[in-house]
């Protein structure tokens, strides 16, 4: 979800907070004076604000013991209970506040929450302890839920249980079961991402390894050092494309893998292929996604220049852009109906296409939306794809 807020009103502070189903919405006005921090309840708005803007970073990672120790404070404070527990289907993750031996029954409580998922409030029969002048006399249980599946329980322990509490209990439950929605989302976006980057790696493998091992075999008798020189590359080629270690690569060895798997296509082409390289120094460690420029070069020579009668030109050009990296991958072949193409970048599935979608997603995944492929190509006119990377981008290394 993108939210644009136009920040050019002037008056005091005005905040609005929704903890609601998973959302947390935020609306801010330029502050006209630092001192003038607003009323009261704009003083608690902010105050609520900034304790669950803490409490998220660590529930992004997901529902664990880690992360629920983090996050477990903030949520204590934003329902400022003398004590809170986050509890998963198997046990208690973290407990926060007074009242320890509580500890022990309150994965008992969370069982009748986690089989019916709804909020369920405890009453002195199930909460009270042994412990001299312990506070909590009440419960109140909320479901943590994701994709409709309860994963877990918030449980927040107080001397009685208000509707008020109750309430509160059950939204601050639904925000952090949206924050755990959204841990989910990201982690099966990666698993898609690394599974179109194996797919991308088997469809390397019949195609292109048949033809290579055709091509240095017909040289295996006619030029003996000149088979062995490509199966050298073939090894170096396919050990880079099967890689298990990294999602980042640098700018330097993709283009060094590039020119390996060219060499070996040259073999297969002889003189009907042709290549031009050119490359600024300043952006060759620059670090993007593995393997997102080798499928938009063999694109080129597969559905370029295969299907071309005479020779056909592959150039590839990389270019300091100020705060960017602009690579583009040009082939003058048999182009390509940009309905079709536009089908491919939107995802849907097309069989002959080696990993274009995939490419344009992982960009946009890594670097945001201004970071997509960008093609120009009509039938009979060739395929011209643009790449732009940030020379420098947070979390990303290779």
């Amino acid at each position: 979800m993108h939210l644009s807020v136009r920040m050019d009103a002037i008056g005091p502070t005005v905040l609005v907070i929704a903890l609601a189903v998973g959302v947390l919405v935020v609306v801010a006005v330029t502050v006209q004076h630092r001192r003038d921090l607003g009323t009261p309840a704009d003083r608690a708005t902010f105050r609520t604000l900034h304790t669950a803007s803490l409490a998220s970073p660590p529930l992004r990672a997901g529902l664990n013991e880690v992360s629920a120790a983090r996050a477990i404070r903030y949520l204590r404070a934003l329902l400022g209970s003398p004590a809170t527990a986050l509890t998963d289907r198997d046990g208690v993750l973290a407990w926060d506040g007074t009242g320890d031996g509580h500890v022990g029954t309150a994965h008992g409580l969370a069982k009748p929450v986690l089989a019916e998922g709804s909020t369920t409030v405890h009453g002195p029969g199930k909460v009270a302890c042994t412990e001299p002048g312990c506070p909590l006399r009440h419960c109140v249980v909320a479901p943590l839920t994701v994709e409709d599946r309860v994963v877990g329980t918030l449980q927040v322990y107080a001397p009685s249980a208000s509707a008020g509490l109750v309430r509160a209990t059950t939204e601050v439950a639904n925000w952090v079961s949206g924050q755990l929605e959204l841990a989910e989302l990201d982690r099966s976006r990666t698993q898609l991402m690394e599974a179109e980057v194996r797919a991308l790696r088997a469809q390397i493998s019949p195609h292109f390894i048949y033809n290579s091992l055709t091509a240095i075999a017909s040289f295996v008798r006619t030029d003996p050092e000149r088979a062995r020189e490509l199966l050298t590359e073939f090894a170096d080629f396919t050990r880079y494309s099967f890689r298990r270690h990294g999602d980042f690569t640098t700018l330097a060895e993709e283009l060094r893998s590039i020119e390996r798997y060219l060499g070996l296509e040259k073999a297969r082409f002889g003189d009907r292929l042709h290549v031009t390289l050119r490359v600024a120094p300043e952006v060759l460690p620059v670090a993007l996604p593995f393997l997102c420029l080798q499928p938009l070069v063999e694109n080129a020579v597969r559905h370029g220049l295969e299907a071309k009668p005479d020779a056909g030109h592959v150039t590839i050009v990389a270019e300091d852009a100020g705060n960017d990296c602009v690579i583009s991958i040009e082939d003058d072949g048999v182009g390509d109906e940009p309905e079709r193409v536009r089908r491919v970048l939107a995802g849907e599935p097309a069989s002959d296409s080696v990993g274009l979608g995939n490419v344009d997603e992982r960009l946009r995944a890594v670097f945001g939306d201004d970071y997509g492929l960008v093609v120009e190509t009509a039938p009979g006119a060739g395929t011209k794809v643009t790449v732009r990377v940030p020379k420098f981008a947070p979390g990303v290394t290779a």
